[in-house]
């Protein structure tokens, strides 16, 4: 994400706490939160695609994508 646009991110946020946002703003911020989340998340994903695990006798594993927990 482009610095201005984090820039953008934090002056809204401040704003906000100062004064209170118009609707626009507020729309304004949640698509650049929105777009931030995203980018964050497609780094990690990127990170996780490359990461293993090495076990104590030297093999090493893939690091995967969790399956969700059954509900009882």
């Amino acid at each position: 994400m482009e610095k201005k646009k984090i820039e953008r991110i934090n002056f809204l946020a401040r704003k906000q706490r100062d004064q209170g946002l118009s609707d626009e703003e507020r729309a304004e911020q949640s698509a650049l939160r929105e777009e931030y989340i995203l980018g964050f998340r497609a780094s990690i994903r990127g990170i996780m695609d490359n990461t293993y695990i090495q076990r104590p006798d030297g093999t090493k594993t893939k690091v995967e994508k969790s399956k969700p927990k059954p509900k009882h």
